[in-house]
Formats: structure tokens, C-alpha cells, sequence
């Protein structure tokens, strides 16, 4: 028995660890992994749990990567402080709503959204060129606040309600509409995420949402995941990072929509 519990924590370790690595790399959080994954193993769980459990593991592993980010002084503070509390309003909303689902439906509006994120981070991706933003340092960044803060609130929104963070629509809106190089849209991203999952955490853990039995060893492995994430980034190009998300994004949107089973 002893042996069971202690093989069972050390693979939600390990899917921790991987999946923030992943999730620190592309500035999404973990949540692009935990979400689908605990859809699967856990069919009996409602949309809530999945969402309160995968948003806690998501939190450890935005903070481990944010400190890793800030040491190596990627981050825009003070776009990240502007853009983290503009978050805040629309994470206490999604937390509350994320119980209107029911798991077929959760299924495909979390393969729906991932869908259009995908296509929206590959489109300029994959186009020639590489973009004159890339080469700008903090000093130089200029960037439209209110822009930054009305997408914010909806990231804010999206990271409640889906449980994933909402890297995978600050990453391509501060990269496409405000004009942030690559690297630094990943880093200040995991920053302002870090902001937004802590009061959709408490706003879950209130409502009893949060399954600790498998959040707690995630959340180990995501600490230790996001620092290795943040190593490996710096020796990523760009554009390996953009690529790299819109595929398994992609991927994944395809899988849940199809077993979602609204299509018929």
C-alpha cells in the first residue's frame, strides 16, 4: 500500500516537472498540459476540480519561473505590476463560473479556445522574416497601456475559468500588439501569471475546487519544471519558442474537440 502511494506521488512529480518545463518555456504555465491530463485520469472530477487543481499547479509553477525570469532579467516590471492587477477582476469572475460547465461541454470550449490560440500564435510565426522587435532591450520597449490592461482583464478570465493560464494570449498579445520581444513576452507573461493564478487559487480554494491529493506533488515538480524551463529558453531561438506552442497547442485542440464528442 505504502509502496503504491509513494509510486503515485512521484509520477505527479514528474508530470509536474515536465509539464511546467514545457509551460515556463512558452510563457503558458502548465496548464496547457495539466488540464487535458486530468481530463483523462480523472473523468469522475467536474470542470471546477479540474480547473481549481491544474490553476494551483499552474500558480507554483508561474512563481518558480517568474524568479527564475526575473534573475535573468527578462521581465518588464512595470508592464508585469500594470498588467498583473488589470488580471485580477476577471480572475475572481472565471473562478466563479467555471462550475457552469458541464464536463462535455468544458471539454470543447477548452479545445475551442486552444484552437484559436493556436492559429493565432502560428500566423505571424511562420511568415519570412525575422521581426526589428526582437533586437529591443527593457530600455527601449515602448508599449500601449490600455491595450495591455483590457487584454488583461480577459486573460485574467480565461485563466480562471480554463485552469491554464493565460499565457497563450498575453504571450501573441504582447508580442503581435505591443511589440515585446519574444524572450521577454515569455518572461514578463510567467510574471503576470504568477499574479492572476494566486487570487484564481484562493477565489478555488474557497469554493472547494482544489484536489491537493494530486495538486500537491504537481506543484512539486512544477517548481523544479519552471526552473529547467527558463534554462532551456535562453538557448531557444524565438521563433523555435512560437513554433513550439502553436504546434502542441494545435494538437491538443484537435484531441479534446474530437473526444469532446459535440461534433457527433
Amino acid at each position: 500500500m505504502l509502496d503504491n502511494i509513494i509510486v503515485f506521488y512521484i509520477f505527479f512529480t514528474i508530470v509536474g516537472f515536465l509539464a511546467a518545463m514545457l509551460g515556463t518555456i512558452i510563457g503558458a504555465g502548465g496548464g496547457l498540459v495539466f488540464v487535458p491530463l486530468f481530463m483523462y485520469w480523472f473523468p469522475e472530477w467536474s470542470p471546477s476540480m479540474i480547473v481549481g487543481t491544474s490553476l494551483f499547479s499552474v500558480m507554483c509553477n508561474a512563481v518558480s519561473g517568474s524568479i527564475a525570469y526575473i534573475k535573468q532579467k527578462k521581465v518588464h516590471i512595470s508592464a508585469a505590476i500594470v498588467f498583473s492587477l488589470s488580471t485580477l477582476p476577471g480572475a475572481i469572475l472565471g473562478a466563479q463560473m467555471s462550475g457552469w460547465f458541464s464536463g462535455q461541454g468544458f471539454m470543447f470550449a477548452f479545445g475551442c479556445f486552444m484552437l484559436c490560440a493556436s492559429g493565432l500564435i502560428g500566423f505571424k510565426n511562420f511568415k519570412r522574416g525575422e521581426r526589428k522587435e526582437e533586437s529591443l532591450t527593457l530600455d527601449q520597449l515602448t508599449y500601449s497601456k490600455p491595450i495591455g490592461i483590457s487584454i488583461s482583464f480577459f486573460v485574467g478570465f480565461i485563466s480562471s475559468i480554463f485552469g491554464i493560464g493565460g499565457g497563450l494570449i498575453h504571450v501573441p498579445a504582447l508580442i503581435y500588439l505591443m511589440g515585446f520581444p519574444t524572450h521577454m513576452a515569455t518572461a514578463t507573461s510567467q510574471s503576470i501569471l504568477a499574479v492572476s493564478t494566486m487570487i484564481g487559487v484562493i477565489t478555488h480554494l474557497i469554493e472547494n475546487h482544489i484536489v491537493f491529493s494530486i495538486a500537491i506533488p504537481t506543484s512539486i515538480g512544477a517548481v523544479f519544471g519552471a526552473q529547467a524551463g527558463a534554462r532551456i529558453a535562453k538557448r531557444l531561438k524565438a521563433k523555435s519558442i512560437l513554433a513550439l506552442m502553436s504546434v502542441a497547442v494545435f494538437a491538443l485542440a484537435v484531441r479534446l474537440i474530437l473526444k469532446s464528442g459535440i461534433l457527433g
